[in-house]
């Protein structure tokens, strides 16, 4: 398999400042996890273009992208006290938006059979009205309102180790997207309940797998195999959209979940049999230990490319398989 690969070198002038971790060098370990997977010719780089205005407005209305634009005109600062923004970072999440779009249309057009998005800064804990937690614009949100706008079913899987607020608050009430986060809690931002499962005409579209600390990739698998791939069965969704976070790896410095990089091969082997053949995209969201995170991206684009690379083993023995059991009865009753 074929896999797209969007970064820009633009992406490392948004300056979150001094020992944050949202950081440039995240791309720098990416790059080093690209180098790692073995693709060589399976792999189709390019630089993304900013995202229209009017697709961003699909998600986050305008005053919210003329306050951002007008903050960061002046000299940016601390959006929140998590969220650093500097003079460059509206133009700079206007380009991270544009890759899943631009993946998009370079999937229609045949050019790969899957995209790997290398954006910052991230995008999951974006609100419609809200930047927080290191994040702007919700690029994945972007991405999924334009497939949905066209009439397609989208499953976006998030697996960063936080839980995507923003993203779910998004589309809670949308029966066109079907949002499956597995993230760790009680952790920040202090969503993603079990009971959480959506509004009016989205109820059951949304499903939280709020694990413990210290939750292994047996646990994940368990919840891809007894939950997450008979829902897909059902709904047949049309594009697989994925919060591609890495802080749920055991070296992760902000995090306590136990996953290594044979856990995402895992992960990305799996997820995609749900969709067809060039309709997955996979959006970078966190990942802050550097060598956690490369290692996870080489397991991952090589998994996804039908490759081995895997510079971990897959990890198993921890807790969290009562909430997978716990999700499966919810799913029953409803």
């Amino acid at each position: 398999m074929t896999i797209l690969l969007a970064t820009h070198p633009a992406y490392e002038l948004h300056d979150t400042g001094r020992s944050h971790p949202e950081r440039p060098e995240r791309l720098k370990a990416v790059a080093a996890g690209v180098a790692a997977s073995e693709l060589d010719a399976d792999l189709v780089p390019f630089r993304p273009t900013p995202a229209p205005v009017v697709a961003i407005e699909r998600v986050h209305p305008g005053r919210y992208l003329t306050a951002l634009q007008e903050f960061t005109a002046a000299g940016g600062g601390y959006l929140d006290a998590d969220t650093a923004v500097s003079e460059e970072s509206f133009d700079v999440a206007l380009l991270a938006a544009g890759a899943g779009l631009e993946a998009i249309a370079r999937l229609d057009a045949g050019q790969a059979d899957a995209a790997f998005c290398a954006v910052r800064p991230p995008g999951h804990h974006a609100t419609g009205e809200r930047p927080m937690g290191f994040c702007l614009v919700n690029n994945i949100a972007v991405a999924a309102a334009a497939l949905a706008d066209r009439g397609e079913r989208v499953l976006i899987v998030d697996i960063d180790a936080h839980h995507g607020n923003g993203t779910q608050d998004i589309f809670y009430a949308d029966p066109r997207v079907l949002y499956v986060s597995l993230h760790q809690y009680p952790l920040y931002p202090g969503t993603g309940a079990l009971d959480d499962t959506g509004y009016g005409d989205g109820v059951g579209f949304t499903i939280n797998f709020p694990f413990p600390h210290g939750t292994t990739g047996d646990v994940y698998r368990a919840a891809l195999d007894e939950v997450i791939l008979p829902v897909a069965d059902a709904w047949a969704p049309t594009w697989l959209l994925v919060s591609a976070g890495y802080d749920a790896h055991r070296r992760d410095p902000i995090t306590g979940l136990g996953l290594a990089a044979g856990d995402y091969a895992d992960m990305a082997r799996n997820l995609a049999q749900l969709v067809p053949v060039g309709r997955q995209i996979w959006v970078l969201e966190g990942g802050y230990d550097l060598e956690g995170l490369a290692a996870s991206v080489a397991a991952t684009l090589s998994s996804l490319a039908g490759g081995a690379v895997r510079p971990e083993p897959a990890t198993a023995g921890g807790p969290g398989h009562e909430v997978v059991m716990a999700v499966s009865a919810l799913r029953r009753r409803e």
